[in-house]
């Protein structure tokens, strides 16, 4: 039997102390929102939820430390859903209390809890991800662009976080209730799944991964992030008169849409020009594929040989 892979332990305090932290902190959030004998029945109730929520976390979170030096990113999926799950369940009810009182709470806290959920998801991804623990991806250039790859998932998700804060953030009324409610679960599905893709691209390239191919969250992100929250951001101008929608992510999101098309037409051509039956465009691949003409004959037979990983990084 094949022993299983090693704990990777700083890796799951890490994120174990992530996700509790972040998960407290909105216990603070809704504690606070209630007074008198219901603040009580409130904390203890998220105080049993966090336990339960430990209880599960401590196994997956396990099982994602074993996996971390491997090609695979199932359990992280796992990780992501479940945490995103909770999470964004008391980000919804912390939302309509702000909605229900919302002269009670001040501006600073509203912006705090964006803050938060700002820095606690996209940190939570990249520990999932775990680009430095890749050790099967050899080449410099290629973890270069995986990190560039997973640097507009991050990008993605702030995106989406501003459209889901303009629910909480302003005190005077906004909205109509179907338009929140449809924004908010709209923003809950995308950062539920969305990621998960991008894992799963990750585990489905396996140990030869080329970044250059994984063209699945490109094509989704364009199309439910980079264009629908264009319609989003303008009908609430338009229609509703939100002087709080965001400019820099609107032209963001148009720089993205420009330049996914012209990556999805070099790609194209890329196939359209490869040689047929290759298999590969991956430069390393081709060249260990093809046959060496017999040179090693011709050598002198004093010459030290050269170190294998400065013959990789040379290649």
């Amino acid at each position: 039997m094949v022993p299983p892979p090693p704990i990777n332990k700083p890796h799951v305090c890490l994120s174990t102390t992530l996700i509790m932290s972040s998960m407290v902190l909105m216990d603070a959030y809704l504690v606070e929102q209630n007074q008198g004998s219901r603040k009580l029945g409130i904390c203890i109730m998220v105080s049993v939820g966090d336990l339960c929520f430990l209880v599960v976390l401590r196994y997956v979170a396990v099982w994602v430390g074993a996996e971390v030096r491997t090609a695979k990113r199932g359990y992280a999926m796992i990780l992501w859903f479940l945490y995103v799950f909770v999470l964004e369940i008391k980000v919804y009810f912390i939302y309509q209390n702000y909605k229900a009182d919302r002269k009670s709470l001040d501006l600073m806290a509203r912006k705090a809890l964006t803050l938060l959920l700002s820095i606690c998801i996209p940190a939570l991804y990249v520990l999932l991800v775990a680009t430095e623990h890749m050790e099967y991806v050899r080449t410099f250039k290629k973890k270069e662009d995986l990190r560039n790859r997973l640097f507009w998932v991050i990008v993605d998700m702030l995106d989406v976080l501003d459209i889901q804060a303009n629910l909480w953030e302003p005190q005077k009324k906004g909205l109509p209730i179907w338009v929140e409610g449809l924004m908010f679960f709209y923003c809950y599905i995308l950062l539920l799944v969305l990621p998960c893709v991008s894992l799963c691209e990750i585990s489905m390239q396996g140990i030869s991964i080329m970044p250059h191919r994984m063209m699945l969250y490109p094509m989704l992100s364009m199309l439910t992030i980079n264009i629908t929250t264009i319609f989003i951001r303008g009908s609430n101008m338009v229609f509703f008169r939100d002087i709080r929608v965001s400019g820099i992510f609107m032209g963001k999101n148009v720089l993205a849409i420009v330049l996914k098309v012209c990556m999805f037409v070099q790609y194209r051509k890329h196939l359209h020009h490869a040689p047929a039956g290759s298999g590969t465009s991956d430069p390393q691949h081709n060249a260990t594929s093809q046959p060496q003409p017999v040179l090693h004959l011709l050598k002198p037979q004093n010459q030290t040989p050269c170190p294998e990983g400065l013959a990789q990084e040379n290649t």
